[in-house]
C-alpha cells in the first residue's frame, strides 16, 4: 500500500509540475514586461505543492497518507534534480 501510494504521489506532482509549467509558459509568453514574479509564483506553488503538502500527509498516521506525502516530496525532489532547477522554478537564471 506504502509503495503503491508512493508512485501515485509521484504521478500526481508530475501531472501538477505539467500543468503550472504549461499555464506559466502560457503567461509569460502574453506578458511583455517582467518575467520574474510569475517565476517565482510558479515556484512557491511548486514547493507548497511538493513538500507543503508531502509533509503533511506524512503526518497523517494512515499508509496511504504517507506513501502519498513520500511521493509529492520525491517528485518535487526528481523534478529539480533531472531539470537543474528549471521546472521548479530553483535555478536562478530563470529570474535574470
Amino acid at each position: 500500500m506504502l509503495i503503491g501510494s508512493m508512485f501515485a504521489g509521484l504521478a500526481l506532482y508530475s501531472l501538477v509540475n505539467i500543468v503550472i509549467g504549461f499555464f506559466l509558459f502560457i503567461v509569460i509568453l502574453d506578458n511583455s514586461g517582467t518575467k520574474a514574479p510569475y517565476f517565482a509564483a510558479g515556484g512557491v506553488v511548486l514547493a507548497l505543492v511538493g513538500l507543503g503538502a508531502g509533509i503533511g500527509l506524512h503526518f497523517i498516521r494512515k499508509a496511504w497518507a504517507r506513501g502519498l506525502g513520500l511521493g509529492l516530496m520525491i517528485g518535487w525532489a526528481l523534478w529539480s534534480i533531472l531539470s537543474a532547477g528549471f521546472f521548479t522554478g530553483l535555478n536562478p537564471s530563470l529570474y535574470d
